[in-house]
């Protein structure tokens, strides 16, 4: 717990933050059932901005998905957070500390969607909308990397057309289709986000997408293929911990399990005030000392 807890205290001081969550199967004591938890993760990653800060996951259980769960793990966040349009959120926003910057992963899935009921036909809305989108990101492909001074010049001067361009088409796309069509909510949604889809373009901190937290919550999602459920409340909070630490480990370049079996066999002579030595990032820069030593 004095771990993860460092961790958390970590990612939580970033100045920006991605967020998503999961569905995890947790039994139900007494009903020989189970319900529905959920796993939540928040990433701090600003490798693609040239920092040097290390990558860092920190997960969190809840029994349900209420929005009180969010507002809590980040009550002391301030910054920056990237995420998708979950209401659950929104309280976090009203008070100017946490800044939100939308996915256009998301707002371009509903498009790609149709595009594949479609049969991929070529020159229809949702492909038009796509081949937009797509350039955007070919933009993204260029400057990744590159110093948040350096993204945001780029990004105003080539992607600013480009969004301009894009917001104005959607509108004149929305009076053609029928208002209650597939096509038409897909076209809302990105619409009715225009300003935090395109607070990226000024601030070179932050990414297009939020496919940070989405890929670090692929390791829960294997792992639904391969347990039936989780033994309880308190097994999921357990398996946030164990979550938390073995995504870190995997940011950081390391092997999981031999940083989990090197962490298990320190942790209990530790010095407490010095827990901050055991995080992923820290023993693995213990781990290349001691090779060049050698």
């Amino acid at each position: 717990h004095p771990l993860v807890a460092a961790l958390g205290r970590y990612v939580l001081a970033g100045s920006k933050l991605h967020a998503d969550d999961t569905p995890v199967a947790v039994l139900s004591p007494g009903r020989g059932k189970t319900k529905t938890g959920r796993l939540w993760v928040y990433v701090r990653d600003d490798r693609s901005s040239a920092s040097a800060d290390a990558p860092a996951a920190w997960l969190r259980y809840s029994p349900d998905r209420k929005g009180e769960h969010p507002q809590a793990h980040l009550k002391n966040f301030k910054g920056v957070l990237q995420a998708d349009a979950y209401a659950g959120f929104a309280k976090l926003y009203a008070n100017g500390n946490v800044i939100e910057a939308s996915c256009w992963a998301h707002a371009r899935r509903p498009f790609w969607d149709l595009h594949e009921s479609q049969g991929r036909a070529q020159g229809s809305v949702a492909e038009q909308a796509l081949r937009r989108i797509g350039a955007l990101y070919a933009i993204e492909s260029d400057i990744r990397g590159r110093p948040p001074d350096e993204r945001c010049r780029e990004r105003q001067a080539r992607a600013g057309p480009l969004l301009e361009e894009l917001f104005a088409w959607l509108r004149g796309m929305l009076g053609q289709v029928c208002a209650k069509s597939e096509l038409a909510r897909a076209i809302g949604y990105t619409l009715t986000r225009l300003r935090s889809l395109t607070r990226y373009r000024d601030d070179g901190r932050i990414e297009i997408d939020n496919n940070a937290a989405e890929r670090a919550l692929r390791g829960v999602s294997l792992g639904r293929k391969n347990f039936m459920f989780m033994g309880s409340d308190a097994g999921g909070e357990r398996a946030a911990a164990i979550y938390s630490l073995v995504e870190t480990a995997k940011l950081n370049g390391l092997d999981p399990e031999a940083y989990l079996r090197d962490v298990l066999g320190r942790i209990a002579d530790h010095p407490i005030n010095r827990i901050d030595e055991l995080l992923p990032w820290n023993i693995g820069r213990h781990a290349e000392d001691q090779r060049q030593a050698a």
